[in-house]
């Protein structure tokens, strides 16, 4: 039985005294559908495509309704946000912030699944015949020493996989992730008289080093059945736009990237003898000229493609010609087809370089990390911003196109859409001062240490937004039938 009080997690509770009010809902708008193919074609999703037709008509203000009378009191949550922020976990060992996830959907009923490809938690809420909706938030922490000066700022140090102590930080907002999802699994529980389906949270693992996604499926996600197959996939992310905005974009969004270590093997020996040595610094840095040459003659301008080289150690002492050399290059795209082509060429360059310096033993290329392209469904992300415009109303604008990247994909299985979308964290006049300045790419982002989201409105508007997501799909055509009833019954 479900610990909490649900006349209580029904009540209407006043806004936070420090919360900028959210817009009032605008009126409806329709927008023509995207060119392109979707992924909506499948026999394994139409219940989904039945939902879609219904969110373009009755269930908007249902949703909204829905949301509006049964979000729970906010305060709770902002002293879970505040603790997670002061208790940060860096990739892979995310264990008390995992139990404090699946303690929660626990208390709400949820079947709860944990240590899923690590500390992963799945929770699965079954509420008769309807689509499967699956709602992701990460959990890890970044390696960055926190900045901010907030009362609630981190000041924990962890060991990282390499063994070094580092400062830790929730840089990048996942904090704000968890506690946005654990409201509004609370939120939709509550709700759970107004809407049919089954709810699925995943509180997923090692998303920074791009692993998470792939080891919760490697672990039995599906195969082991920890979680039935979805019907659509969605999940959310903070950045440094206004707070209380929410962004959405159809198709490409994300660049997919692939990260390797590189070790060069030269022949070390002292700097006054260059002659007798294989040197691995002079092979590194004629690799990473030549490196970027791919970027501005191999690549189509049209096609977006990133090399990197974000690590380089090779030796210790000025007068020593090391034996070796050690790069980490990251490598993105926005389509699979570039990124390949890329890797390809970034592996002929490493050889040919090699090999014009005479090195006697071959380089190694070790892939570190990766993560897909994301590309939002179009059919999902129209849905989804038909229904963030009825609720946000002139509060809603469209994600830009960015570089950064999410194994997030790896979660939909395939044939299954997926849709990720931004909600903002920056203080209005700060954000309006910097834009009037031409200074919005100086304000402390994601992976900044100084980056600071503003508490409300943006819990408010990450719950209220994946709450109405996870709505959009989920069957209310009951409480649609309920609603035109009593109005019949009233008009009479």
């Amino acid at each position: 039985m479900c610990k909490w009080s649900w006349k209580l997690v029904k009540k209407e509770f006043p806004p936070l005294s420090s919360a900028p009010a959210l817009p009032v809902p605008a009126a409806e708008e329709t927008t023509e559908l995207p060119e392109g193919q979707d992924r909506l074609g499948s026999s394994s999703i139409m219940r989904l495509g039945e939902n879609l037709s219904q969110s373009t008509t009755m269930a908007k203000p249902i949703i909204r309704d829905i949301v509006n009378r049964y979000r729970p009191d906010l305060r709770p949550f902002e002293v879970i946000y505040k603790d997670l922020h002061q208790h940060p976990e860096l990739s892979c060992q995310e264990k008390r912030t995992s139990a404090i996830a699946a303690k929660h959907i626990q208390s709400l009923d949820f079947s709860v699944r944990q240590n899923v490809g690590g500390y992963g938690v799945v929770g699965v809420l079954r509420n008769g015949s309807g689509p499967s909706v699956m709602l992701r938030a990460e959990m890890d922490a970044l390696p960055i020493l926190e900045k901010t000066n907030l009362p609630y700022a981190s000041t924990v140090r962890m060991v990282d996989s390499d063994g070094e102590e580092k400062p830790v930080s929730h840089a990048c907002g996942h904090d704000m992730h968890v506690t946005c999802l654990m409201a509004a699994s609370t939120l939709l529980r509550a709700a759970s008289d107004d809407w049919k389906g089954t709810l699925i949270c995943i509180f997923q693992p090692n998303e920074e080093r791009g692993a998470g996604a792939q080891a919760m499926v490697d672990d039995g996600l599906y195969s082991k059945s920890y979680a039935p197959t979805p019907d659509v996939v969605l999940a959310q992310h903070v950045v440094n736009i206004r707070a209380g905005y929410v962004a959405t974009r159809e198709g490409p969004s994300l660049a997919g990237k692939k990260v390797f270590e590189v070790r060069l093997h030269g022949r070390g020996g002292h700097g006054s003898a260059p002659q007798d040595c294989i040197d691995p610094v002079v092979l590194a840095a004629y690799i990473l000229v030549r490196l970027q040459g791919i970027i501005s003659r191999e690549r189509d301008p049209n096609k977006m493609a990133l090399i990197t080289c974000g690590s380089i150690h090779a030796g210790d002492a000025p007068n020593v010609i090391p034996d070796e050399a050690v790069l980490k290059i990251d490598i993105r795209a926005y389509s699979h087809s570039v990124l390949e082509k890329t890797v390809a060429a970034f592996k002929r360059v490493v050889a040919a370089e090699c090999e014009a310096s005479a090195v006697t033993q071959q380089p190694e290329i070790k892939e570190i990390e990766s993560a897909p392209p994301l590309a939002s469904d179009p059919t999902v992300v129209r849905a989804l911003t038909e229904n963030f415009k009825t609720y946000f109303g002139s509060w809603t604008e469209e994600m830009k196109l960015d570089t950064a990247s999410d194994d997030f994909p790896i979660l939909a299985p395939k044939g299954v859409p997926y849709a990720y979308w931004n909600f903002g964290s920056e203080d209005h006049d700060t954000w309006e001062k910097a834009k009037r300045n031409g200074k919005l790419n100086e304000l402390p982002g994601n992976h900044s240490a100084f980056y600071a989201p503003l508490i409300e409105p943006t819990l408010k508007a990450g719950i209220d937004a994946i709450a109405i997501a996870a709505l959009t799909f989920l069957n209310t055509d009951d409480v649609s039938s309920r609603r035109n009833r009593s109005q019949l019954r009233e008009n009479k």
